[in-house]
């Protein structure tokens, strides 16, 4: 479980982001970016969203949730993670990813963060 200050925890922050309309997307995952971090010291904060209509079952939707954060953990921690200047990301998964595996997740998820860093962040240096 990532630390409180890490975590997306109101609807209204989730609304916030989503009204931001910076998004990509593969197969199995949407990305959506928040605004631009004002103080580099704090931490981005992650939500992860796996609705009723990916799988009504509580235990699958939990499962692809811990699929999520921990190819999130991994991400940060290993592969020089690009996003550090946003201050929210929201991970949504889509219905392919039940009969996904770890490494399937993880590879989506460092496609979409590798999408997000080609059209927002490398577009803003030109």
């Amino acid at each position: 479980m990532l630390p409180k200050q890490e975590r997306l925890t109101k609807s209204s922050e989730f609304a916030f982001i989503y009204r931001q309309k910076k998004s990509v997307a593969n197969s199995l995952l949407i990305l959506y970016l928040g605004s631009k971090k004002q103080n580099v010291e704090t931490p981005t904060r992650v939500g992860f969203i796996v609705a009723k209509k990916v799988h009504k079952r509580a235990v699958k939707r939990n499962r692809i949730k811990r699929l999520m954060r921990e190819s999130y953990k991994n991400i940060t921690k290993t592969e020089g993670f690009k996003l550090k200047d946003y201050q929210s990301l929201i991970f949504i998964a889509r219905p392919a990813i039940i009969e996904s595996d770890y490494n399937s997740v993880h590879a989506a998820l460092l496609d979409c963060i590798k999408k997000a860093n080609r059209k927002f962040i490398n577009n803003r240096q030109k």
